[in-house]
C-alpha cells in the first residue's frame, strides 16, 4: 500500500521548520520527503493549504475500560482520537478492575487490536489497587506492555513508596508518571481556593497542595535519578519548581493540559461542574506562567487528560459532581487557537510538544517526521474555523467547558501505519 499526500506545509518539530513537500508512505513508513514526488500510488491526498505532521502522541487519556464503559470504552476513545488527530494514546489505570497485573494489561491491547488503529500503551498503576500501599510487579507489568508507571487521577501519598518504586523503575527505564496533590487537602475540593470559592461559599482546593508534592517528587527524582514525569501541571509555582530543577539537571519532565493556558476559575460561575476537573481551573496569574513554561521549553508536553463521565454524574452540584472533561476531539483546534494564533508558539514547537516528546519520554517509536519513520501523521487545516459541538463528539461523553466556543484548526485526515482512519470532507 502506498499512500502519497502532495504539496502539503509539512511541519519538522526536530529540526523546528516548515516546509513545502510531498512525503511517500510505502509499507506504513515514510518512504520520500521531497518535493515534486511523481511515484504511483494507490492514494492520492493533495494537501495544499494544508499542514502535515506526525499523528498526535496524548500520554495522558483516562478510556475507562474495563468497568465503567457507560462513561468510553478503548473503541469510542480511539474514534474519538481520531477525529482529534491523536494516533497515539497512553491510557491510565483508574479502571475497574485496576490495571494493576498483566492480565489487565493484556485485556487492553486486545481490546485495542478491534479499535480503528489508533495506537493504545497501557500505563499500569504503580501501586495494588492505586490504594498507594503496595507496589505493583513493575518488571511483570513493563514485560506485559506497559509503558509507564502511574496511580493515574491517586497521588501518592506514601513517600517511601515513591521513593522504592522510583530506584526499581530506574533500574529498569520506565517512566513514572505522578499525579501531585496532597490528598489530604483537596479531598472532596473541587474548585480552586481563591475568589471563587469564596463567592460559591465552598471549600477551596489550594495550590499549594500541587506544589508540595511536585517539590517533593522533583527531589525524589535528584536522589534516586529515576525519570519523573509531573502530570497536567496547573500553577505557577509548579512551573518555577520543575524550571529550577531541570537547571540542576534533575531528570524531571512535565505536562500541561488546554484548559490550564486556556480558562480559569472563573469559567466555574458561568458552567459549573462542567468547569470542575482535577487539578482545578487556577487564577490568570497561573495560566500565564503556563504559557510562559511552554514557550520556554520547561512544560514538555501538551496532553488532554481525557475524563469522560456521564451527562448525569455532570449534571449534579459541583461539589457533587466527579472531576474532569473530555479533550481528545478539541485539544489540537484549542492549542492552536490559543497558542499558534496568539503568535505564543510555532507550528513545530507547538507539535514537538503533542507528538515528539510525548513519543520520545515514552520510547514509543512515533512521533517523527523523518525517513523511515511510521506513518502516523495528521492533516490539518490550521485556519479553518469552527464551533465546537459536544453532541457530535464520538466520545460517548458530552463533558466539556468548550462545548460552543469557536476555534480555529480542523483536523482533515488522521493516518496510522500509512492508512487513513478518519477523514473530514466537510
Amino acid at each position: 500500500m502506498k499512500l502519497l499526500i502532495q504539496n502539503g506545509r509539512v511541519i519538522h518539530p526536530v529540526t523546528g521548520t516548515v516546509q513545502l513537500q510531498d512525503v511517500l508512505v510505502e509499507h506504513g513508513r515514510i518512504a520520500v520527503l521531497d518535493r515534486g514526488i511523481t511515484a504511483e500510488a494507490d492514494r492520492i491526498i493533495d494537501a495544499s493549504g494544508l499542514a502535515v505532521s506526525p499523528g498526535l502522541v496524548d500520554m495522558h487519556v483516562h478510556l475507562r475500560d474495563p468497568g465503567f464503559t457507560y462513561k468510553e470504552d478503548i473503541l469510542t476513545g480511539c474514534a474519538a482520537a481520531a477525529r482529534g488527530g491523536v494516533t497515539s494514546v497512553v491510557c491510565m489505570a483508574d479502571t475497574s478492575p485496576v490495571v494493576d497485573g498483566p492480565e489487565q494489561v493484556k485485556y487492553i491491547l486486545d481490546r485495542a487490536r478491534q479499535a480503528n488503529g489508533v495506537g493504545v500503551y497501557p500505563a499500569a498503576a504503580l501501586s495494588r489497587g492505586m490504594l498507594g500501599e503496595e507496589p505493583t510487579d513493575a518488571e511483570a507489568l513493563q514485560k506485559a506492555g506497559a509503558v509507564a508507571l502511574s496511580d493515574g487521577g491517586n497521588n501518592v501519598d506514601n513517600a517511601n513508596l515513591m521513593r522504592d518504586v522510583l530506584i526499581r523503575a530506574r533500574q529498569m527505564e520506565m517512566p513514572v508518571l505522578s499525579c501531585c496533590e496532597d490528598t489530604s487537602m483537596v479531598a472532596g475540593r473541587g474548585v480552586n481556593e481563591g475568589s471563587v470559592s469564596r463567592k460559591l461559599w465552598l471549600e477551596g482546593r489550594p495550590a499549594i497542595a500541587e506544589e508540595i508534592v511536585v517539590m517533593r517528587d522533583a527531589m525524589l527524582a535528584e536522589e534516586t535519578g529515576a525519570c519523573v514525569h509531573i502530570c497536567h501541571v496547573s500553577t505557577a509555582r509548579s512551573v518555577d519548581i520543575i524550571r529550577k530543577m531541570k537547571k540542576k539537571g534533575v531528570r524531571i519532565t512535565c505536562e500541561t493540559c488546554p484548559q490550564y493556558f486556556t480558562l480559569t476559575e472563573d469559567e466555574v460561575l458561568a458552567q459549573g461542574a462542567l468547569a470542575r476537573m482535577d487539578p482545578p481551573l487556577r487564577t490568570q496569574k497561573d495560566v500565564q506562567a503556563i504559557v510562559s513554561g511552554l514557550k520556554d521549553g520547561t512544560i514538555d508536553v501538551i496532553a488532554s487528560n481525557h475524563s469522560p463521565h456521564s451527562v448525569e454524574e455532570k449534571a449534579r452540584s459541583i461539589s457533587r459532581a466527579p472531576s474532569g472533561m473530555v479533550g481528545l476531539e478539541t485539544s489540537l483546534a484549542v492549542t492552536l487557537t490559543q497558542l499558534y494564533h496568539t503568535k505564543k508558539m510555532d507550528l513545530p514547537n507547538l507539535i514537538r510538544r503533542m507528538a515528539t516528546n510525548p513519543a520520545d519520554l515514552l520510547k514509543l517509536n512515533r512521533g517523527h517526521m523523518s525517513l523511515g519513520a511510521v506513518a502516523d501523521l495528521v492533516i490539518f487545516d490550521p485556519d479553518e474555523e469552527w464551533t465546537i459541538d459536544a453532541e457530535q463528539f464520538a466520545s460517548k461523553a458530552r463533558n466539556t467547558p468548550f462545548d460552543g466556543r469557536r476555534v480555529k484548526g480542523k483536523v482533515k485526515y488522521t493516518i496510522t501505519r500509512g492508512e487513513v482512519i478518519y477523514q473530514n470532507d466537510g
